[in-house]
């Protein structure tokens, strides 16, 4: 076994996916603005991303946290008590394509770890479970963030449509595609 295996391996060994609560807001809040400023760079404004974008997303948080719903869901990764990635699901967004995955970031440290695959089969099972008629989710990709895109299409995601997108949160505009999967089970392992 190499060494990013044995690590790779750890690091898998360490988290805990489980449903978010309102103790994780700052953290959720903290990942997702860092997690913008990384990657949105070019699409959401300059001045909003070098700005408080943490007030910004702390807002939204709060309000998610603080109003659970049986029309959406977060799930965290925690590694020893701290979150290192999320997935936000909305449920019956669109009659088309179904659940919009609203939301997945990991840490940038913990990226290539197989966190975001993991977030995105947990994603599915509870999606599977809420609504185990009407499996179909998307999600929304800036077209600028290839990386983004490979990861989805990786895990079976099907570029659908391309639009322009915004105004985002702080101004801006810019390509975004529209990746959609037709059965969530398809990412979710037979159990024996």
């Amino acid at each position: 076994m190499t060494e990013n295996e044995t690590k790779h391996n750890q690091v898998q060994q360490e988290i805990i996916f489980r449903e978010a609560s309102i103790h994780d807001l700052e953290a959720i809040a903290a990942l997702h603005a860092d997690s913008w400023r990384r990657h949105y760079r070019g699409a959401f404004l300059d001045s909003f991303l070098d700005g408080d974008v943490f007030a910004d997303r702390l807002a939204v948080w709060s309000a998610r946290l603080t109003t659970p719903g049986a029309d959406h869901f977060t799930i965290v990764a925690d590694q020893s008590e701290t979150v290192v990635g999320f997935a936000h699901m909305i449920l019956d967004e669109d009659p088309d394509f179904g659940a919009l995955l609203d939301n997945l970031h990991v840490t940038h440290q913990l990226k290539r770890h197989g966190i975001g695959r993991q977030l995105l089969t947990e994603a599915a099972r509870e999606l599977i479970w809420r609504r185990p008629i009407d499996k179909r989710f998307y999600l929304w990709v800036l077209a600028q963030n290839t990386a983004a895109q490979a990861f989805y299409a990786a895990c079976g995601g099907t570029r659908v449509e391309t639009t322009l997108s915004g105004p985002f949160p702080g101004g801006g505009s810019a390509l975004s595609h529209r990746m959609a999967w037709s059965n969530a089970a398809k990412l979710v392992p037979t159990q024996m």
